[in-house]
């Protein structure tokens, strides 16, 4: 069995690697195409790269912003994977809508897919930065926390092993997470519970629709101000400490990680077989290639947007003005941006 993914793993540098191992370690190849293919390329062209045909072709949201031109026509089921769910909008939708299945990382939105049409969503469940105007309040109470406890350096980048080593070192981890998305189960979180540290992190925490509960599995805080309390708290209630952050490890290494991640999309991909559940499957070619148009645009690839545009131009008026709004706003942000 063959995963063909559309990207390389360095360029979604923490949830792809994992993810590959996990199915390596099943025996199913784990195939990333060549980063030297055109993001535009077609399908078919993508697939002559491939050295088995795939079972299942895998889309990350990642650096990479490959998006072979026919993947709504795909024999092969499609998967995309948006670990940013809630950056919901209707660009997104119409993106996903060229794949079968959607894999979302935040519970709510496979409602909120099918709502707008998709009915191939799925929850598939799952250190970071203070740049930014997302980021504010963690850049405010990251220095706090470093007056008082004794951390490690938050103002440099880690690698993967060394933010590894951090946790296992730990026996407090505060997550702040993004300003205008704080209750985020995100990868870091799950990181840490599997490692035995305490996790104390903001409520309300997309944690308790996956099975975690407050006071149990972790620790939560309703203001930033409670945060130094309760690190205080349980620095000095080692028994208290190590209750949760056991009974946490326990439920994170039984139903949260990776390899249970990969049994859920084997079956996902068993049970589905060759179900087209794709909505771009019905649409006109004039639409799909807007689609395309719109992803290009949006990821700054001008050239591969207007070639999009050519295909689109004079075929129906709406998807005509529509593809021009586009490509001139991604002209125009490209000049801007020199």
């Amino acid at each position: 069995m063959t995963i063909l993914c559309l990207c390389g793993e360095e360029h979604e540098w923490k949830l792809i690697p994992a993810y590959a191992d996990a199915f390596r370690r099943r025996g199913i190849q784990f195939f990333c195409v060549d980063a030297a293919i055109p993001f535009d390329a077609s399908l078919d062209d993508v697939l002559r790269t491939c050295p088995d045909k795939p079972s299942a072709i895998f889309h990350f949201e990642s650096a990479h912003p490959l998006f072979p031109i026919g993947l709504e026509r795909s024999e092969i089921p499609t998967f995309c994977f948006h670990s940013d769910t809630y950056a919901f909008t209707s660009r997104r939708i119409k993106w996903s809508s060229v794949f079968d299945q959607v894999a979302v990382f935040h519970p709510g939105y496979v409602e909120r897919f099918a709502a707008a049409g998709h009915p191939g969503a799925f929850l598939l469940r799952w250190a970071g930065q203070t740049r930014g105007e997302l980021y504010k309040t963690r850049a405010k109470w990251l220095p706090t926390l470093a007056a008082e406890f004794r951390t490690n350096d938050w103002t440099r980048t880690s690698t993967l092993e060394e933010v590894a080593n951090i946790y296992r070192r730990s026996r407090i981890v505060v997550n702040i997470g993004r300003d205008d998305f704080p209750q985020d189960a995100n990868l870091r979180v799950f990181e840490v519970l599997a490692s035995g540290a305490l996790l104390i992190t903001s409520l309300p925490s997309e944690l308790t629709a996956l099975g975690f509960q407050e006071g149990v599995h972790f620790v939560g805080y309703r203001n930033p101000e409670e945060m130094l309390p309760s690190v205080r708290k349980y620095l000095n209630d080692e028994t208290a400490r190590a209750a949760i952050a056991g009974t946490a490890r326990a439920l994170a290494l039984a139903e949260h990680t990776y390899d249970q991640r990969v049994e859920q999309l084997l079956q996902r991909l068993k049970q589905a077989g060759q179900q087209e559940l794709a909505p771009a499957r019905s649409w006109p070619e004039s639409r799909a290639r807007l689609a395309a148009l719109d992803f290009f645009a949006a990821s700054g690839l001008v050239a591969c947007a207007a070639t999009q545009f050519r295909q689109i131009a004079g075929r129906g008026f709406p998807e005509t003005l529509r593809g021009l709004s586009l490509l001139s706003r991604a002209w125009l942000k490209s000049v801007l941006a020199r």
